[in-house]
């Protein structure tokens, strides 16, 4: 048996098995580039993706974790890789899968020199165990996606095979891969999101409210006290999906979903005496961030999960109802206000609740009802609002 992008003839196999010693009378043979890696050969190819969940096998999850060479299956992240593949089956990127293998495989270059000597077929019996390295939440996904979509079955993902007789090296080589893997930041993955039209819009919006020009931290999700920078990116996404309301993880946006979020964030702008003062350069954001309250994310949220209540209580008139926001005192020694809200022994916590409580601030400064499934997270006493002068 061969599994290539074009079948090869038994006669072509009996050539290629040729001094194969202890060949299996059944074997696999991919088309691989050949490679040299601290010493050892590994492999690389490509496979249809119809044939991923027939040939690795992960471990099952009931082997003891040392004896296993991957972390169990996630089960839960699975639907969300296959959607993925399946919404967006013109679009999808796969990384490869690594694979140990256990069996003596023999390659076979096109040539004996040159360039060429790196390229040939890979053989390898049947026999052989195969063992997911990294990307078993892939092969796992691939599964479910061709139920929906078996055409996709023809297409490839590219594999890398390590060969470890008897598998000694596997959870090392695991431990190694994983070892310098960074996740990208929430920011850095919004701003290269091209897919979320509230991505696109966010970045947009770092350039058009003048008050966010030039001071969103596109790539860290946390600003150091000496940065030029008032908010993260990943901070305005979420405060714009407050505004915009619960709804789908990447939601589609109406014109006049872009327009209000851009409205929105350019009203309350202009309403923030110490975003006024930014602007003018009569603060820097570090000594914004040191004294006031509204320096921070936990702000720029609240105002988001505000922006939807003002929307909908006065569809009218809710940008008259901003000027408001000029009488809360933001100043981070109000400790009677912000301290149990926004603030836990003087340090900014940005919990859902701490979120909710100084949301209720704002409400109330507004004139806007809070959600009575908002309301039990507040203290029982009432909000004093101090006014602060211009």
């Amino acid at each position: 048996m061969s599994i290539m992008s074009q079948p090869v003839v038994n006669s072509r196999i009996d050539d290629l098995l040729a001094g194969c010693e202890d060949a299996d009378s059944f074997n696999y043979v991919f088309t691989a580039l050949r490679g040299i890696q601290a010493g050892r050969e590994y492999y690389s190819t490509m496979c249809p993706l119809k044939l991923i969940p027939k040939l690795f096998l992960f471990d099952e999850k009931e082997v003891p974790p040392k004896l296993r060479a991957q972390r169990s299956l996630n089960r839960s992240r699975i639907p969300a890789i296959s959607r993925y593949i399946v919404e967006d089956p013109k679009n999808y990127v796969f990384s490869s899968i690594t694979v140990s293998i256990d069996g003596r495989v023999n390659f076979k270059p096109f040539k004996d020199s040159g360039p060429a000597s790196k390229t040939g077929y890979l053989v390898i019996p049947m026999s052989a165990r195969f063992v997911i390295n990294d990307g078993q939440h892939r092969r796992a996904a691939i599964e479910e996606a061709l139920k929906a979509l078996p055409e996709l079955g023809s297409e490839c993902i590219s594999v890398v095979f390590f060969i470890d007789e008897g598998l000694r090296r596997s959870q090392q080589m695991f431990s190694d891969l994983n070892k310098h893997a960074i996740r990208p930041t929430m920011s850095l993955g919004i701003l290269y999101n091209y897919r979320d039209p509230l991505a696109r819009l966010c970045v947009e919006l770092a350039d058009i409210v003048p008050v966010f020009r030039d001071r969103i931290e596109l790539e860290k999700t946390s600003i150091s006290n000496r940065s030029v920078k008032l908010f993260t990116l990943s901070s305005l996404y979420q405060a714009s999906r407050y505004l915009l309301g619960p709804g789908q993880k990447t939601p589609k946006l109406s014109q006049r979903d872009v327009e209000l979020v851009v409205e929105y964030w350019s009203e309350v702008s202009e309403n923030i005496v110490q975003w006024q003062l930014l602007l003018n350069h009569k603060i820097t954001a570090s000594e914004l961030r040191k004294s006031y309250i509204n320096a921070h994310g936990i702000a720029l949220l609240s105002l988001g999960v505000v922006g939807r209540d003002l929307f909908a209580q006065f569809p009218r008139n809710w940008k008259s109802k901003l000027n408001a926001l000029a009488h809360v005192d933001w100043s981070r020694s109000n400790v009677a206000l912000w301290e149990g809200r926004a603030m836990n022994a003087g340090r900014i916590v940005a919990s859902p609740k701490n979120i909710t409580q100084v949301a209720n601030v704002i409400r109330e400064t507004l004139g806007l009802r809070s959600p009575k499934s908002e309301e039990y997270l507040e203290h029982p006493l009432e909000l004093t609002v101090k006014v602060e002068k211009r």
